[in-house]
């Protein structure tokens, strides 16, 4: 997502990125765990509604990339790209197979007229869903190389870093509802725990014309995540 860059401005967002489902997502994706299926006709029928809402309901200008078949795990865009005011990281996934889907956020963010900063080290893995916009989690698909690499190129942000969780990404069991910018960096926050981590799969939004804005998944998908989508 773009972010104004005025820092009264912080985290808002004004256009999104999404990426349609390749059918392979089904048979090929990574999963959590070994068994887990994908219905796809109803994860497809999910998506069409999430940009749905994106666009006519929140008003944000919405970008459509196209599926790879050959990438499964691509409709995923938050996790090969970190945008922070006009900074565009562009990542380096953990999964090797991953590693391809780079190449066409990279052209989209260029579109929107973003500095473009690529991650050089070769040990270096970082996943955007182990990223808050004041925390970063280390994981099976984020290392410490990664946070040393790009430290530089985001001086001006002070990042926390978080041990190893027990969920496979920091967003599937966690999620930022406000977040407040202050010039000392000081951001403060309230925990809240919910009884199932599906439940905390949230995604927070600050836009322009809407304000404070929480989309989450229904009830009725909280009860069955392994044929959903992560928001």
């Amino acid at each position: 997502m773009a972010s104004l860059g005025h820092p009264a401005a912080f985290g808002r967002a004004t256009h999104v990125v999404v990426r349609a489902l390749p059918e392979s997502l089904a048979q090929q994706a990574l999963r959590r765990s070994k068994g887990d299926e994908v219905d796809f006709a109803r994860a497809e029928r999910q998506h069409q509604l999430y940009v749905g809402v994106l666009g006519s309901k929140l008003g944000l200008q919405v970008v459509q990339l196209p599926a790879d078949e050959s990438l499964p795990d691509c409709v995923f865009v938050e996790d090969v790209a970190v945008v922070c005011e006009e900074t565009a990281l562009i990542t380096r996934p953990g999964a090797p197979s991953r590693r391809k889907e780079v190449d066409m956020m990279k052209e989209a963010l260029e579109k929107l007229q973003l500095n473009i900063v690529e991650m050089k080290d070769e040990n270096a893995t970082l996943d955007g869903g182990d990223v808050l916009f004041t925390g970063i989690a280390i994981s099976e698909e984020t290392n410490h190389c990664s946070i040393i690499a790009n430290s530089d190129n985001f001086r001006d942000q002070t990042f926390s870093v978080q041990n190893a969780l027990k969920c496979k990404l920091l967003k599937i069991c966690a999620c930022q509802i406000n977040c407040i910018y202050r010039k000392n960096y000081d951001h403060r926050y309230d925990k809240l725990t919910v009884p199932d981590d599906t439940a905390a799969n949230c995604l927070y939004l600050n836009i322009p014309s809407k304000g404070h804005v929480l989309l989450h998944r229904t009830p009725e998908d909280i009860g069955s995540p392994e044929s959903v989508l992560q928001l």
